[in-house]
């Protein structure tokens, strides 16, 4: 049986991404998306971060990852965009107080932002997408001195990206791999200042963030997921190995009739103890240029059936009669139901579904 989910509006704001944490400390998760933060549990009540600037369809918001920069206990705001640099909002502690920004870096056009622990300190390191730059990865500095800059940056690999990023173990290692839409990168011994080494497998063109790592069949080699995000298809890409050792990959499309999956999540959604793939439609991703983009919109977990995906709908429809999942969604217990809810942002609007299980 399919999850049955309750769809709610949470506000009427075209900001296309959201995440949730506990913004001021109550043990209750929040709820933070563009220019304000969501109070739980209910997120009726609605705080001012402050402004984010509007770029004909698009806001300089395309992620709002937290982060207790500063040390004071309380999780900060890391943000960035395709017209913004990489930054910093800091969390005063008082609800209405201004968030005063700080610059991290000027990294160029940022497609989005992922996070992972390359070097294995327990403290993700910030890696932005920046399709025409380099690969970067941004450690935060610890303890914290306000005359320094709070992060250190590490090029990880010099050449340009390209449209699409995601981390994971390729080789089974116990490393965090890299995977760009023309290839990945093995992490060498130290992540931070060694070689990585640059395999170009694959082309998948304009690839999703985060390109996801995950052994789908359990044989035991870590296989890749990725969605077009500006065009049509979603697919798997199964890695092999021979007796020689050598590594291959078969691409199985998961589904080649929907466009526009540029975010995904690969969690248990139903409560079974295995992860299910959760992605939508980007609605408007450029603004109504992309393949794809005048079709119906929606939402979406597949299961994995032992040989393939398995489609379940969560929203499917017509524009503002359903909702898709933006440019980076969140997904987290919401109400201490202990089943997994969905935060879909995106220019249609803030909208939480609520899982209510089998």
């Amino acid at each position: 049986m399919p999850v049955r989910w309750t769809k709610r509006l949470i506000a009427d704001e075209r900001y296309e991404a959201a995440d949730v944490f506990d913004v001021n400390g109550d043990g209750i998760p929040d709820i933070v998306s563009g220019a304000f933060w969501y109070e739980g549990p209910d997120f009726k009540v609605r705080h001012s971060i402050g402004e984010v600037q509007a770029v004909g369809e698009y806001y300089d918001s395309f992620c709002a990852i937290p982060m207790d920069v500063d040390g004071d206990g309380r999780p900060d705001i890391i943000t960035g965009s395709w017209w913004g640099p990489l930054r910093w909002r800091r969390n005063p502690g008082e609800a209405g107080a201004e968030w005063t920004e700080r610059v991290i870096a000027e990294c160029g056009n940022i497609e989005a932002v992922i996070t992972a622990d390359l070097d294995g300190d327990g403290m993700p390191e910030i890696l932005p997408n920046t399709p025409g730059g380099p690969l970067v990865a941004y450690r935060l500095r610890r303890p914290y001195r306000p005359d320094s800059p709070p992060f250190e940056a590490f090029t990880l690999w010099s050449a340009a990206q390209g449209h699409g990023l995601g981390c994971g173990d390729i080789t089974g290692d116990g490393r965090l791999d890299v995977v760009l839409t023309g290839g990945w990168l093995e992490s060498p011994v130290d992540p931070l200042r060694g070689e990585w080494r640059f395999h170009p497998d694959f082309n998948f063109g304009a690839a999703s963030v985060p390109i996801l790592v995950a052994d789908v069949n359990g044989d035991g080699l870590s296989d890749i997921i990725v969605g077009n995000g500006h065009g049509y298809g979603l697919d798997w890409w199964e890695q092999a190995m021979d007796g020689a050792g050598a590594r291959s990959w078969r691409r199985h499309p998961i589904d080649p009739f929907c466009s526009q999956y540029h975010a995904m999540e690969w969690v248990d959604i139903d409560g079974d103890g295995a992860p299910e793939l959760v992605t939508g439609s980007r609605y408007r991703a450029h603004c109504g240029n992309d393949p794809g983009e005048w079709d119906d919109i929606g939402s979406y977990y597949f299961k994995w059936n032992g040989e393939s995906f398995s489609k379940q709908v969560i929203d499917h429809g017509e524009v503002r009669a359903a909702t898709g999942l933006g440019i980076r969604f969140a997904v987290a217990d919401l109400r201490g139901s202990g089943r997994l809810d969905i935060v879909a942002p995106g220019k249609d609007g803030l909208n939480i579904f609520y899982n209510e299980g089998l």
